[in-house]
């Protein structure tokens, strides 16, 4: 397989992972007729925003790279603050 077109396939994955995310949104919203954002949405956000990321340090592309960048740790640090929610109301007593 040429490098160009491996290359532009993990771009098209990323885009699509990254994508998803708003379909299983979507999805979580109407079934709770609530606005909600799922754990999934974030993973999704991870993956797409790594596999993109990827993609654009292969592109040398700064403008993208930094974008991608901060997403993901914006990403990771949002995962970070629902495990320990989640960790703090699993604790007895409080």
């Amino acid at each position: 397989m040429n490098h160009d077109v491996l290359w532009m396939a993990i771009g098209f994955t990323g885009q699509g992972l990254f994508s998803a995310r708003f379909l299983v949104q979507w999805i979580s919203t109407e079934r709770k007729k609530s606005s909600v954002i799922p754990i999934a949405f974030w993973y999704l956000s991870i993956a797409g925003g790594v596999t993109l990321l990827s993609y654009a340090i292969y592109r040398k592309d700064p403008v993208f790279i930094l974008g991608q960048a901060t997403g993901v740790f914006i990403y990771l640090r949002n995962l970070h603050f629902i495990r320990l929610d989640r960790s703090r109301r699993a604790q007895p007593g409080d």
